[in-house]
């Protein structure tokens, strides 16, 4: 049983439309807390879009995204786990990025990030554009590469965007790679799909020995079956996980920058994650959602609900 500090606040006690919102109803740390040491999985805003080439947006995901997520509660309704118990879980706050200054705002995350990783904490992200998780991995893999296990409809393995500009939401795992933050044979990308400007990061991959799965083999699959293959690619080394809303059909997830149709329907959204039990998860992210483009909140909605299986994941490997 985890710290009661680290409870969440039940909607028994107080309803969910009362009280201020954080992440899953955890309670709040601020940076540098006492308590940072006692916490085991840390949820951390990344509220930056700074990288978005078309919609933007996704600044504003981390806030709509702790709204939605007071409708969360403390059980997995089909696994039974109750990450909460097994684990101490807090709000970590937002990293303050500089929405005028793209390198600046990496160097800010990067920072924020590795007094996490120095506290022994695994973090969470809410994002925030994909370009994220360049700063994020920096931190993460500081030490040695990991893996990675990444849900998107696109690759985000592009050289650069309109004749030399290296860093945008297209363009992050391309950097992660070239860094040495990631393994490339130990990276599968999932349900990639959607036109293209040309074949260039997907001829990347190829070279660099990364896995994609588009989304038509992801279909003729079925999402068992490939999740199978991300456990043997990730192996037991650490593994990072990323997870793009766009991933999901605009049908189910309209709320984002960069919407492809023929993706999973919600449910494959969760069941793709509840496939990564044994993947040594060193960090995560849920990025892209878009509040502008999700008038119903819906999109938000699903976003925590996915990262509520992230955390039902890092619970389970815990008690492996």
């Amino acid at each position: 049983m985890s710290d009661t500090f680290f409870q969440p606040v039940s909607g028994m006690d107080l309803p969910r439309f009362a009280g201020i919102p954080t992440f899953m109803r955890l309670p709040h740390l601020a940076r540098g807390s006492e308590r940072w040491a006692d916490v085991d999985v840390g949820i951390i805003g990344v509220p930056w879009d700074s990288g978005t080439t078309n919609r933007p947006g996704p600044r504003h995901g981390p806030r709509q995204l702790r709204d939605a997520s007071t409708m969360i509660r403390a059980e997995h309704g089909v696994s039974g786990i109750r990450p909460f118990e097994a684990l101490n879980c807090a709000d970590l706050g937002d990293v303050g990025p500089n929405p005028a200054d793209i390198a600046d705002s990496m160097q800010r995350i990067t920072a924020f990030y590795k007094e996490v990783i120095a506290a022994g904490i695994v973090p969470l992200t809410a994002g925030g554009d994909h370009l994220s998780s360049l700063p994020i991995l920096r931190a993460v893999a500081e030490k040695a590469p990991v893996g990675m296990i990444h849900f998107d409809s696109h690759t985000d393995l592009f050289h650069s965007y309109f004749d030399g500009t290296m860093y945008t939401h297209g363009t992050p795992f391309r950097r992660a790679c070239e860094e040495g933050l990631l393994d490339p044979k130990r990276v599968i990308q999932i349900g990639i799909r959607g036109t293209q400007y040309d074949s260039e990061d997907r001829d990347f991959a190829r070279a660099e020995g990364i896995r994609i799965v588009p989304i038509e083999e992801f279909h003729a699959r079925g999402a068992e079956d490939v999740m199978v293959e991300a456990r043997e690619i990730a192996g037991k080394g650490a593994t990072y996980l990323s997870y793009d809303i766009d991933f999901v059909d605009p049908t189910f997830a309209p709320g984002t920058g960069t919407p492809e149709v023929g993706g999973p329907n919600s449910y494959q959204a969760l069941q793709v994650v509840r496939g990564l039990t044994g993947v040594n998860l060193v960090g995560a992210d849920l990025v892209e959602v878009s509040p502008p483009f999700d008038a119903s909140g819906g999109t938000a909605f699903l976003g925590v609900s996915i990262m509520f299986e992230m955390l039902c994941q890092m619970a389970a490997s815990r008690a492996l």
